[in-house]
């Protein structure tokens, strides 16, 4: 086993909109949808903005954020303009800075998982200063499935509870790190749990952890942990869906020309939204679009669920990225096309030892350094290499040839 490589720079917050982050190739900008959903007129205003004031891509994040890449200095004024106007981004640049809620995907108007987010939104003025990386998830539904998305307090369905979905009993709110949580009779008990939980973060210390997984601080005693979330579901899958289909993007981005033509009026049923639901594995749901026979795929965007560049964790890299010494998207689309039946489990291609796009252990990783690939084994991005200094055709011969067991 080899050394680790040295660590990347860490910057310790996100970017947002108000707060842009300055990359290879300009300042990234982030889209957090309210409620994790866009109106169709909000999403063509994005796509639009993504083009005018930016280089075109948007990518889908992993905590379910939209991102515009290529913005400059001088345009990001008028690209702020725009998105205020669209309620694509509070006004208020404080706002910004109060913790995410993440939605399950499916949700509807006025189940537990619409109204635990709909009282926690009206109460996150009285949450003290926490950390910027931190966030919530609202996953009330009959069957978890945020479970493997980053949040740092949960609220999600007990395992004995009622499988009705508007029922307010059979709820439980549970710290990240921690495998049981406590349960709650009500749907306002809920909320006010987690915000009482959010304060106990701050004044325990939390502040210095950053996050609640990395806090050390037991529970309180009021917060017991005496029950199980409920079994988790599975993610929305590709293709049809109840409210209109489903579509990967592959890498977890997309051109804006892209994305504007899957929510084109040719392509939804009469009468239909075409708002679109975003979501942390790399798809979009697209309200109202057209199913069956005679619905027709949308160039540039994914269909089949065993596709590989819908399930691989890959950066941007360079030069999109000031801190990655190698292009990760070529690599990428090679390993794709020679990864079926070598390598079971996730792959990540990381352009650097920080693992932006994966902080969990990969089967596969390869972490740029030095303008090479290091190869990492069951482990992430600044984990110990079992080989250094390839070049992608090495890389691609291993994993074609032999696979990595």
């Amino acid at each position: 086993m080899m050394a680790k490589p040295a660590d990347a720079r860490i910057k310790g917050w996100c970017p947002g909109a108000w707060r842009p982050m300055s990359t290879g190739d300009g300042l990234l900008v982030r889209v957090h949808p309210h409620l994790g959903r866009l109106t169709r007129v909000q999403m063509l205003a994005l796509c639009d903005a993504a083009e005018t004031f930016g280089s075109g891509l948007i990518e889908l994040t992993s905590r379910a954020n939209l991102q515009l890449r290529g913005v400059s200095e001088a345009t990001w004024p008028g690209l702020m303009d725009v998105l205020v106007e669209h309620g694509l981004v509070d006004p208020d640049p404080h706002t910004e800075r109060r913790p995410q809620l993440l939605l399950a995907p499916d949700w509807q108007a006025g189940d537990a998982t619409h109204e635990a987010a709909r009282l926690l939104l009206a109460r996150l003025s009285e949450m003290p200063e926490l950390p910027a990386k931190m966030g919530f998830a609202i996953d009330a539904g009959d069957a978890p499935v945020l479970g493997d998305v980053s949040a740092d307090f949960r609220i999600e369905r007990s395992a004995s509870g009622t499988l009705q979905p508007r029922a307010s009993g059979g709820l439980l709110v549970r710290a990240d790190g921690h495998a049981l949580g406590t349960p709650v009779d009500s749907i306002v008990a809920a909320v006010e749990h987690l915000v009482r939980l959010a304060h106990w973060f701050v004044d325990s210390g939390g502040r210095e952890s950053g996050r609640m997984r990395r806090h050390q601080a037991p529970l309180p005693a009021w917060a017991s942990e005496s029950i199980r979330p409920a079994e988790a579901g599975a993610r929305l899958a590709l293709g049809e869906h109840s409210r209109g289909r489903v579509f990967g993007l592959p890498f977890g981005r997309a051109p804006a020309s892209v994305l504007r033509a899957a929510i084109d009026p040719a392509s939804l049923a009469p009468e239909a939204s075409g708002a679109v639901r975003v979501m942390p594995w790399r798809r979009l749901l697209v309200e109202g679009a057209e199913n069956g026979d005679e619905a027709a795929s949308v160039a540039g965007l994914l269909d089949d669920n065993r596709d590989p560049r819908l399930s691989m964790d890959v950066c941007p890299g360079a030069p999109h990225c000031e801190q990655a010494s190698v292009e990760t998207l070529g690599l990428a689309l090679e390993l794709a096309e020679c990864l079926s039946g070598r390598v079971e489990g996730p792959v990540h291609v990381s352009g650097c030892a920080k693992g932006c796009a994966r902080r969990q252990p990969a089967e596969v990783c390869l972490t740029g350094r030095s303008g090479r690939f290091d190869l990492i084994v069951s482990d992430r991005a600044d984990g110990a290499p079992v080989a250094t200094g390839l070049s992608e055709a090495e890389v691609v011969e291993l994993i074609a040839k032999r696979g990595v067991r």
